[in-house]
């Protein structure tokens, strides 16, 4: 590991836990989107997914998807068996996760959510989510993740 790179918290988890992984660390100089992190780090878009936190009326869940592609929230509901979910208030990520916009991973939140990987990850030899911090990303298998975090597969993306 050199001096510029960072071990997050997210990285001392999967480390405990004996799951492999790779590490990518880029410039940032405040929030990217996922689409410029994919292209920094040099992968396909699809290999690159995005942590996004929603909320019902009695929890808050967490659905990680690829970058280019669009949370389709009945589907996400359907999915978590809610009536209706909306987005979690940005200026609520922070104090219900732990982690601040563009450093969100589905690793190590301040409290574990009923969490859903769209359903592509499971055919997918790897993914690559946010390592907890600006900057810094973690390749790994889907199916290691979806272990880990107690997660589950489903088809959460909006058809183009």
């Amino acid at each position: 590991m050199s001096a510029k790179e960072i071990k997050t918290n997210v990285m001392r988890i999967l480390d405990k836990e004996n799951i492999s992984y790779n590490s990518y660390n880029y410039e940032v100089d405040e929030h990217i989107d996922g689409l410029s992190v994919a292209a920094k780090i040099g992968e396909s878009y699809d290999k690159v997914y995005k942590t996004l936190v929603a909320k019902s009326k009695s929890d808050n869940y967490v659905f990680v998807i690829p970058v280019n592609c669009e949370l389709d929230l009945k589907k996400a509901a359907r999915a978590v068996g809610e009536k209706s979910i909306e987005m979690l208030h940005l200026n609520d990520l922070q104090k219900t996760t732990g982690y601040i916009r563009g450093g969100c991973s589905p690793i190590g939140m301040k409290r574990s959510f009923p969490t859903v990987l769209h359903s592509d990850a499971e055919k997918s030899e790897y993914i690559i989510v946010s390592a907890g911090k600006r900057g810094v990303q973690v390749k790994l298998s889907a199916n290691e993740l979806k272990r880990l975090i107690n997660a589950k597969y489903y088809d959460i993306i909006k058809e183009e």
